[in-house]
């Protein structure tokens, strides 16, 4: 089975398990590390992920994928928070922090409002339209970044 396959497959049964409890998928990474493969889940939601969330979704969705049975290779299962600096990977990612700090980085340079060329980007996102990310930057500046541009994007702590 192609490694895609395989992610999306997980993906779908993850999301099965986790949506009856209330929580929300925001990333899984299905990779190689060392020999072994790694399946990493981020789960969230509304006031935070304890131990026993991640406890309960990493046992429901271990059996099932013993039972399944469809990857050939040995794997390890993570399952976890994304912590505070969340990645922004959906367009509803997006829209629900609009107002928050957040750090972006493109695929290839991008010019902001001032004419500066930039491939990092880092300010309060100020909204979505139309496939495009709206940014107040930190140093004045404002940019519009076209999501399919985006290369990565995380919240990014405030103190």
């Amino acid at each position: 089975m192609a490694k895609v396959d395989a992610a999306e497959r997980i993906t779908r049964i993850a999301e099965g398990i986790i949506a009856p409890l209330g929580l929300g998928l925001v990333d899984l990474e299905y990779k190689r590390e060392g020999r072994d493969m790694v399946v990493r889940l981020f789960i969230e939601k509304e006031g935070g992920i304890t131990l026993d969330d991640c406890s309960a979704v990493s046992r429901e969705l271990s059996d099932i994928l013993d039972v399944e049975d469809f990857m050939p290779e040995h794997y390890t299962l993570e399952v976890s928070s994304p912590g505070i600096c969340r990645p922004l990977k959906k367009l509803a990612d997006y829209q629900r922090f609009v107002g928050s700090l957040v750090k972006v980085k493109t695929f290839e340079q991008l010019t902001d409002d001032a004419g500066n060329k930039r491939k990092t980007f880092l300010g309060t996102l100020t909204g979505v339209e139309e496939g495009v990310i709206n940014i107040h930057l930190s140093e004045g500046q404002h940019a519009a970044i076209p999501l399919e541009k985006v290369a990565k994007a995380n919240l990014e702590f405030e103190f």
